[in-house]
């Protein structure tokens, strides 16, 4: 992740209520049913839109048509669900992995082989092993990764994928912040060495990755990115003689969390890939090159909801309305300060335009000052009962969850493209949370 967690509210002004300065974002699913389904459903739960998670990946799969070797590795991490997963699966992705249980996820929904990107950092010998019996395409971390899983994880596959750091960066990438300062990959140097010392140890096929933003508007970004990489990949291949076979850009399409942004085009990230590409790639003779990416947020985020109901008001030195979620449900807003727009609903929708009745700090029951999903924020009166939708929660939401105070994880539906609606996972139990105990 870069510096870039939420960027800074759009300078076009966002639509609300008339004259009230509350601001209307537009929900993925309709008011009124969450209301009802928050009366059918033990609240707070969370829920996803089928219907646009499949348009959504449909869309970037069309925009990188031109390329015949494209492919989304959706980031696990950000929904790890199995009925989630199972959408992507369908529209022709693959799964990008980091740990040993997002690894068996994939296993269990039958997505195997090289449709499985496993990035990650500090691993144990154990997890690489795991990443190389399912066929899963290494993407190494870092130089000393090489002799490490030769040595301790049963030898180097044919396949291998190195992630560049690039460091300090000028021009059209310093939007991305400090990269020097991340854990992550390679340095340009170290990055040459290693594809002669995977070449020099029996691997045939090769590829290049970096992923250094988070949550990134700027779709000029991805561009300049595919141009840093294809450059790259020319360099490699004129110093060492590997031919670079696919490219994967990463991920960090972030997603317009507060109302007046504008999401990411991926038309326009592509177009400015392509030329990229004629420019750079073709003239090297390095077609074809597949170029992947491995978007979460900007796949499942805008079509999660969290739902939760008003429990108490209180006004002390601030006016404070306490949900029944809290951090456990979404850590964002509490660990990095990040915005989630929150929509009053009432009973039934009727409050979802409703004016502004002042600021109030939106707050769930953790011993921790930090549990807000909202801070002086502009909403409509709220009374106990009310429905509240937390927006763009589809990622990085229900898989962040924790257990702090004994509080245990909301169960997760999914809105069918017909209609119907389907738990895909059950809430926790005080069983299940005191199943590790020996008591």
């Amino acid at each position: 992740m870069s510096a870039v967690l939420d960027p800074p509210a759009s300078s076009s002004a966002p639509s609300s209520a008339e004259g009230t300065g509350a601001p209307v974002k537009p929900l993925p699913i309709d008011a009124a049913k969450l209301c009802e389904l928050a009366d059918e459903l033990p609240t707070p739960f969370h829920i996803y839109d089928e219907a646009g998670i499949r348009a959504n990946a449909r869309r970037l799969n069309a925009a990188f048509a031109w390329n015949p070797g494209f492919r989304e590795y959706f980031a696990v991490k950000a929904t790890p669900t199995p009925g989630i997963l199972e959408l992507f699966r369908d529209e022709n992705c693959g799964m990008d992995c980091s740990s040993a249980a997002e690894l068996m996820l994939c296993d269990r929904i039958g997505v195997t082989g090289e449709r499985i990107m496993f990035t990650s950092n500090n691993t144990p010998a154990v997890e690489f092993r795991r990443a190389k019996e399912l066929g899963a395409i290494l993407n190494l971390d870092d130089l000393t990764h090489l002799p490490y899983v030769a040595e301790e994880a049963g030898g180097l596959p044919e396949t291998l994928c190195f992630r560049f750091n690039p460091g300090p960066l000028r021009g059209g990438n310093a939007i991305i912040g400090k990269p020097e300062d991340a854990k992550y990959g390679f340095t340009r140097e170290q990055l040459f060495d290693g594809y002669r010392q995977a070449q020099a140890g029996g691997v045939k096929r090769f590829g290049l990755h970096a992923m250094v933003a988070s949550n990134e508007l700027d779709p000029q970004f991805f561009v300049d990115t595919a141009r840093m990489l294809f450059a790259l990949a020319v360099e490699v291949h004129e110093a060492t003689g590997v031919r670079i076979e696919f490219v994967n850009l990463g991920g960090g399409i972030g997603i317009p969390y507060r109302p007046g942004q504008e999401a990411v085009s991926y038309e326009q990230v592509s177009e400015g890939t392509k030329a990229a590409y004629d420019e750079i790639v073709l003239p090297a003779g390095l077609d074809p090159l597949a170029v992947y990416m491995e978007n979460g947020r900007c796949m499942t985020g805008p079509y999660g909801v969290l739902v939760t109901k008003a429990v108490h008001r209180k006004e002390i030195y601030k006016r404070y309305v306490g949900v029944d979620a809290c951090m456990a449900n979404l850590m964002r807003p509490g660990m990095y300060g990040a915005y989630h727009h929150v929509s009053v609903l009432g009973r039934g929708g009727e409050k979802v335009n409703a004016p502004s009745a002042g600021p109030v700090d939106v707050v769930g029951s953790l011993c921790e000052n930090n549990d807000k999903f909202a801070i002086d924020r502009e909403l409509p009166a709220v009374e106990r009962g009310d429905v509240l939708a937390i927006h763009d929660a589809g990622a990085h939401g229900h898989s962040m969850g924790f257990q702090y105070n004994g509080k245990l994880r909301s169960a997760e539906y999914l809105l069918k493209e017909d209609g119907s609606v389907e738990q895909i996972r059950r809430a926790e139990t005080y069983d299940d949370l005191f199943a590790t105990l020996n008591v």
